[in-house]
């Protein structure tokens, strides 16, 4: 028997521009049982073997773009006004096949809201590439 190969994918959870100022005014319990969700599904991705890597990330008022100048010192520049969304957190999972993928990403997306309610927020999901196609490499 042949053993299928893993595939790793990322999903990504973005969040509007007004996103973290919403969840910080949530009721108190509210962002406790998001925050609960959010740690109980880690643990189970953790147990299940299907975790690489889990992380929310800062505020966008601390995000900063950066290019290299000229002389290839970093220029860096604050997050633009005009940005719809940001991300806010991300999985790397590492599974059998895609539609195990999606499911993780569905469950992700069902993470409570206000009053309990499932926020059914959109999961970018995208397979992590292990390397460039062999025809690209010299």
């Amino acid at each position: 028997m042949i053993k299928e190969k893993k595939m790793k994918y990322i999903l990504m959870m973005h969040c509007p521009k007004t996103g973290y100022e919403t969840f910080g005014a949530w009721p108190q319990k509210d962002i406790q049982a998001h925050i609960g969700f959010m740690l109980r599904f880690n643990t189970e991705l953790r147990q299940s073997g299907e975790l690489v890597s889990a992380e929310g990330l800062a505020s966008p008022e601390q995000a900063k773009v950066v290019r290299a100048g000229k002389d290839g010192m970093p220029i860096t520049d604050g997050v633009f006004p005009e940005a719809k969304e940001f991300l806010a957190g991300y999985w790397i999972v590492d599974v059998e096949t895609e539609a195990r993928a999606e499911a993780i990403a569905a469950k992700a997306s069902a993470a409570p809201g206000p009053n309990g309610v499932p926020m059914n927020m959109a999961i970018e999901l995208r397979q992590v590439m292990a390397g460039p196609p062999a025809d690209l490499v010299v």
